[in-house]
């Protein structure tokens, strides 16, 4: 269903630093909606658990993918490249959240299809809200596909 009228929201995180992981966490807690956020730490089980593969297969179709650039074994290009590719999952809204702000890095995620590219800020609470802005944009204001 569209985002504005779903009650429970599936998140996959795709991160490998545990400290932004539990940062990220901690910020979607705090704005105190149904949502299970499901974590990954590389990019093959980012893709694993979008295809419902060993050992996701009962894994939900996530609302949103939260995707780190700079991920081990497949990165977040690669990643991004594969999930865009795939007419199962292009329409998940997949928004790079990492440390990079190269224009490279940038350039390259939209040319990739990404939905939106943000950069982590290094202070807490700065980083808090971008995340609860994130999420509340994507999952509160944008109107998603039915899938």
């Amino acid at each position: 269903m569209p985002s504005v009228f779903q009650t429970h929201i599936e998140i996959l995180l795709v991160e490998d630093n545990l400290t932004d992981v539990l940062i990220t966490q901690d910020a979607l807690a705090e704005i105190h909606m149904h949502n299970t956020i499901h974590v990954v730490d590389d990019g093959e089980k980012a893709l694993a658990f979008l295809r419902n593969q060993p050992p996701y297969a009962d894994a939900p179709r996530p609302d949103l993918i939260l995707l780190d650039w700079n991920l081990p074994r497949k990165n977040g290009r690669e990643v991004l490249a594969e999930i865009k590719a795939d007419p199962a999952l292009q329409t998940i809204p997949v928004v790079v959240l990492t440390t990079s702000q190269a224009e490279e890095d940038v350039g390259k995620a939209y040319n990739l299809h990404a939905n939106c590219y943000v950069v982590k800020p290094l202070e807490l609470d700065t980083f808090v809200h971008a995340v609860q802005s994130i999420r509340h944009f994507w999952l509160n204001v944008a109107i998603l596909p039915v899938e």
